[in-house]
């Protein structure tokens, strides 16, 4: 569904700039209808740096918002979300289908994406993965603007066919929305409490795993789910032993313009690491945290540090 809806916006961008061309040439002005294609274009870049300069105040760190690093921080937040929503999501979603090869002994990796995104969404980490022969299974969860506990079952379904595959639990690497049902899951399936661990280990890039503030722009279930203070998340925090968050590595950034106050996408108890200068997607491109995986898949049993 999210693929249909981002190919329908790109549609739409590409019409207004082809009215805003014909336009322009009918008035003898090229020039400004080039401009006002610029515009449509640049739209989505002005909002994003516009919401990273008023986190500098919601977060209260202005010496981390000094101008070099606000402007890398933008640009590669801007360019990450022109890649992911006019071509991987629309365009691309199964590009590169799920990886399970006959006899694999590997470790695999389950991928899960966010609010408003598909599968596409890691088509780099999945080419990635292919290269290194690591079996993967990337999820689109539906329904897109439904409760997160509906994600649960999918879930279940890809760890189950990665854990038939080579006998290992899967490393589950999951971005902003993702981690949340990461957890959905390990309440309905009986894994947050302690005892044994169906994944072994659990990587959250930008989670919302505290609520955000950004989550009362939209009336969506999930979207409700996740606000600051929601019953969802209260009760999610309720049924979960303490030890879980042993499990987990979770990524942050302070430019994350999702995810916002600041460290509310770390799971309390469990490490947490920066990622320097990354906004809410472009975090997924940082070499760093795919390296991490990698040396996540090397261990025999890897474990979190708390």
């Amino acid at each position: 569904m999210n693929a249909w809806i981002q190919r329908g916006l790109m549609g739409l961008k590409l019409l207004l700039c082809m009215l805003a061309l014909l336009w322009g040439w009918n008035s003898g002005s090229v020039a400004l209808g080039i401009f006002l294609v610029a515009l449509i274009f640049g739209l989505g870049g002005a909002v994003i740096f516009l919401s990273f300069a008023a986190l500098s105040r919601i977060n209260r760190l202005a010496a981390i918002f000094r101008p070099a690093p606000l402007l890398r921080a933008w640009l590669r937040e801007w360019l990450a979300c022109e890649r992911v929503f006019s071509w991987q999501q629309p365009f691309a979603e199964f590009r590169y289908p799920d990886n399970l090869p006959a006899g694999a002994s590997e470790r695999g990796v389950l991928l899960l994406h966010g609010f408003t995104c598909n599968r596409g969404l890691w088509n780099p980490w999945m080419r990635g993965l292919r290269k290194k022969g690591t079996p993967f299974v990337a999820l689109t969860l539906e329904p897109a603007f439904g409760s997160i506990d509906a994600y649960a079952d999918q879930i279940e379904v890809g760890v189950q066919a990665l854990l038939a595959l080579s006998g290992l639990p899967p490393v589950i690497v999951a971005h902003s929305m993702g981690g949340l049902a990461v957890r959905a899951w390990l309440r309905r399936y009986g894994h947050s409490q302690q005892g044994a661990a169906p994944a072994a280990h659990i990587m959250t890039l930008g989670s919302p795993h505290s609520g955000t503030w950004m989550a009362q722009f939209s009336p969506a279930v999930n979207s409700r789910q996740m606000r600051r203070g929601s019953i969802w998340l209260a009760t999610l925090a309720r049924d979960e032993s303490p030890e879980l968050a042993a499990r987990f590595t979770c990524y942050f950034s302070y430019f994350d313009q999702v995810v916002c106050p600041a460290r509310a996408d770390v799971l309390p108890g469990s490490r947490s690491i920066e990622v320097a200068e990354s906004g809410h997607l472009s975090m997924l491109f940082d070499d760093q945290i795919f390296s991490d995986l990698q040396h996540l898949l090397s261990e025999k049993s890897p474990e979190a540090s708390g």
